[in-house]
């Protein structure tokens, strides 16, 4: 019998086998060894996972907590503002009463006194029994005009500014950073009752509406930026639209560049305006749905739309033509179109709008507002600007009444350091008291010249422009005052109104003088005869400085040829 085939030739592969089965044995003792190590480490693992379960419930609470911390927080604010509102209502309503009341203790107590012999219709007795001026009662009436805060929506996170400004930027970045320029300069603004906000967070837009219906505002005008179909800073109107947060609103078209200096400039421009072929449909279109909202302001049955800088559209009379003939497709009666009262525009009609908004510091920033003496600088790079507050209104009070349709505008401030440190334009001696006497002004022109309440509007610079220094939002220096100066122009005394706009103007340039008798800094005193001659820049001023914009050095060397000559001229008449 012949031997086997391995057997005979291939002796090796016994001792293969052989190593194999060793192999085979090891592996399995390994197997044994690491499932011992994970029995063991088992309960190990399983306790750390529950521990860790356990710290993040823990965080998940701690977090639950913290939110409800920061709502009781919030709804005690809002207790505060709603009680502040109520505190001022009722001293209104009290300081009415007790007039009321001292006029009629005063008649009950005064007996008509006879003259022997006279009757009722002789001069005598009427001349004895009338009642004097100063015991006559006060009426107190709510003013009716409509007030409207420009609002920003930018303070969240966007992929454009985290690529131009770096990751996570909103513009409290620029706010927190802002230092003094001179001495006493308030710098940083720091927010008080609503902090430093995200309005991508729910809640955060109805404590704003809150707090702005408290103390009287009518509603806010967004600013909407769209390049050519390309919407920014969107969210926060978006969310406002998918609320049911009672308030009023329209929206301004904000169509300058953007660009690295905050001011529309044409260098170094990060998002250019294209005005291309279509984009005037483009853009009405997608105004519509904004529109047919109840909430949106409108002007008999019309929509309300501000254009920020009308001149800068290539043909602004025939994309206003086109708005009017899409917005009637749509349903609606018209479209009221309101241009901001730029640099560059003197009248509604130039572009064939409806009416212009005033839009301060534009055209209140030249130099018969500067101040007659200048701070104490601290900042050795400085070359911006100083204006000062009073004769901003002053100017404001000495505008004649125009013969188209202008809604009056007004800032409670303005100082844009925040954004443009070494170069900003900054308005000193502006308080909240002076704020409140400049809109009662305006309250009571807005009533001589807007019979009909709907179409009676003032446009306030702004809610929360921060970054401007220029809001009515609560701060750490001022709290609540701009607000409550806002609410306190609502309700005045119709018995002693001024008789026309001259006397309702020397009434507040005397509120001027009276309030800054004492006051301490810069230009402190300031003569009722100053106030009476600061007027807006002239027309021709005003059309050549838009005619040498298009060529920046010129333009630069006639405005301080201009600036110098103008200040000779005050300091003469001074």
């Amino acid at each position: 019998m012949s031997p086997i085939f391995g057997e005979a030739f291939f002796p090796e592969i016994d001792a293969r086998l052989r190593l194999l089965n060793q192999d085979r044995v090891a592996q399995k003792q390994l197997a044994e060894q690491r499932d011992a190590q994970v029995t063991k480490l088992t309960p190990e693992y399983e306790q750390k996972i529950l521990d860790a379960r356990a710290q993040a419930e823990t965080r998940v609470s701690e977090r639950a907590e913290l939110q409800c911390l920061k709502q009781e927080t919030r709804n005690i604010s809002r207790k505060l503002v709603t009680a502040q509102s109520l505190i001022n209502e009722k001293s209104h309503q009290i300081k009415a009463l007790e007039a009321e009341k001292r006029a009629l203790e005063i008649q009950s107590n005064e007996s008509p006194k006879f003259v022997l012999g006279a009757d009722v219709n002789s001069p005598s007795y009427q001349a004895l029994s009338k009642e004097p001026e100063s015991q006559q009662s006060v009426s107190v009436v709510s003013d009716e005009t409509k007030l409207i805060a420009f609002y920003l929506p930018q303070f969240h996170r966007v992929a454009e500014n985290s690529e131009w400004w770096g990751p996570g930027f909103t513009e409290w970045a620029n706010v927190a950073r802002a230092t003094p320029n001179f001495i006493g300069h308030n710098q940083p603004k720091i927010p008080r009752e609503l902090g430093y906000y995200d309005l991508t967070h729910s809640g955060v837009m109805s404590e704003q509406v809150e707090i702005a219906k408290l103390y009287g505002l009518h509603g806010f005008c967004f600013y909407h930026y769209w390049f050519s179909g390309r919407r920014i800073l969107e969210k926060p109107v978006d969310i406002f639209m998918e609320s049911d947060i009672d308030f009023k609103f329209c929206l301004c078209w904000a169509n300058e560049n953007w660009t690295r200096a905050w001011d529309g400039d044409t260098k170094n421009i990060l998002l250019r305006q294209k005005y291309a072929e279509g984009d005037a449909e483009k853009f009405i279109d997608g105004m519509v749905n904004y529109f047919r909202d109840d909430r949106y302001i409108k002007i008999n049955g019309n929509p309300l739309l501000v254009v920020y800088r009308a001149k800068d559209i290539p043909d602004p009379k025939r994309w206003f033509s086109i708005w009017r003939d899409r917005v009637a497709a749509h349903g609606f009666p018209g479209i009221h179109i309101s241009v901001v009262d730029f640099y560059d525009i003197t009248t509604p009609e130039e572009v064939e709008a409806d009416s212009l908004v005033e839009f301060p510091p534009h055209k209140f920033n030249g130099p018969q507002n500067h101040p007659t003496e200048f701070p104490s600088m601290t900042n050795p790079n400085f070359s911006g600007g100083i204006v000062d507050y009073r004769k901003m209104i002053a100017q404001s009070a000495n505008r004649p009444r125009p013969s188209f349709a202008m809604f009056r505008g007004i800032i409670p401030g303005w100082d844009n350091t925040a954004r443009r440190q070494n170069n900003p334009t900054i308005v000193i001696n502006s308080t909240p008291k002076l704020y409140g006497e400049w809109l009662r002004f305006l309250r009571f022109q807005a009533r001589q010249d807007h019979p009909n309440p709907d179409n009676r509007f003032i446009f306030i610079n702004a809610w929360n422009e921060w970054g401007e220094g220029c809001y009515l939002e609560p701060d750490q220096r001022w709290g609540l005052s701009y607000l409550e100066e806002t609410l306190r122009g609502k309700h005045f005394d119709e018995g002693s109104e001024p008789v026309g706009i001259d006397a309702a103007r020397s009434r507040l340039f005397d509120e001027i003088i009276a309030q800054t008798e004492h006051q301490e800094g810069p230009g402190a005193s300031l003569p009722k005869e100053a106030l009476a001659i600061i007027a807006p820049p002239s027309q021709m001023a005003v059309r050549t400085s838009t005619v040498l914009r298009r060529w920046p050095l010129l333009h630069s060397a006639a405005r301080y040829v201009y600036r110098r000559w103008h200040k000779k001229v005050s300091s003469y008449h001074g």
